[in-house]
């Protein structure tokens, strides 16, 4: 294993310990919780867990009509809801766009569950939205690493009807109106970050699972406008994974965007500094272009 590889991983461990924990204090939800199944989560095949999911609301003290989903990293097998949840609510609260934190199931091998609780946060967002003062016509996706994995994939499979039948969701549209993905897992096959991957479809997945799984093989021109930022040196999650994604969208003729930073690694420097800084500009800059926010 090279210095660079043990690096990475490091960071991988600190985000963990660092997203999940020490900024849980001072990142701690302040907004509205929410239970996304009420205890009967689908699993796949018609299967449902007693285990529950949920979203944290982050409103906008001054909303401009545009709500985000974040979906945190971790491998697929932790949750960094501090550094890439409610700290990224916060940041997104300040530029009038409200931040809803998803705390999706780890999938464990189901394959299925993570999108399940995705698709079903951008239903219950859209019914509420009202509430909120959400223009349901721009409701988008984030996701970090692993939980921009998720949040490719929302942005690439939409399921037509809610999986548990739920009458009020039924008929409500779960595609994103565009995703955000920073150093976002995209692959499934061999060049993909291997942990997420394994706790995703399991050690033994068929190669229909794996196809099904790497996003930049799912792009079509229904697909929404994507926004990429990856660090050129990230030794834990290849940029090839933003580069494929970003080429395969403009073969589909889907307007996107891919910022290659110069350094950072994963993670860009745990949080912070000019490259971090970045991507928050430029894919702020990039939602006032689509007449997304104003």
């Amino acid at each position: 294993m090279t210095v660079k590889l043990r690096y990475a991983g490091l960071i991988l461990m600190l985000s963990l310990i660092v997203g999940g924990d020490a900024l849980r204090g001072q990142d701690a939800p302040q907004g509205e919780r929410i239970e996304l199944w009420k205890g009967q989560a689908p699993i796949g095949d018609g299967q449902f867990e007693e285990k529950e999911t949920w979203i944290t609301v982050h409103p906008a003290p001054e909303p401009n009509g545009t709500a985000i989903v974040i979906c945190p990293g971790g491998g697929y097998g932790g949750l960094v809801t501090g550094a890439e949840g409610h700290g990224i609510a916060q940041w997104l609260n300040g530029h009038g766009i409200t931040g809803i934190v998803l705390e999706y199931r780890l999938p464990a091998g189901r394959s299925f569950v993570p999108l399940y609780d995705a698709q079903r946060a951008i239903r219950t967002v859209r019914l509420e939205a009202p509430k909120w003062k959400i223009d349901p016509a721009r409701i988008g996706i984030m996701g970090f690493s692993a939980g921009g994995h998720l949040a490719s994939t929302a942005a690439t499979h939409f399921s037509e009807s809610d999986p548990q039948g739920d009458e009020a969701l039924k008929e409500i549209s779960c595609r994103p109106d565009f995703a955000i993905l920073i150093y976002p897992v995209i692959t499934m096959n061999e060049k993909t970050h291997g942990g997420s991957k394994t706790n995703l479809l399991g050690e033994n997945p068929s190669e229909e699972l794996i196809q099904l799984f790497s996003n930049e093989l799912q792009i079509t021109p229904k697909t929404p406008p994507v926004f990429l930022a990856h660090a050129k040196d990230d030794e834990a999650v290849g940029i090839h994974n933003s580069i494929d994604f970003y080429n395969a969208l403009l073969k589909q003729k889907v307007p996107g965007k891919l910022l290659e930073l110069p350094s950072g690694g994963h993670g860009l420097n745990g949080y912070q500094g000019p490259m971090w800084d970045a991507w928050q500009e430029q894919s702020l800059q990039w939602l006032k272009e689509l007449k997304i926010t104003p």
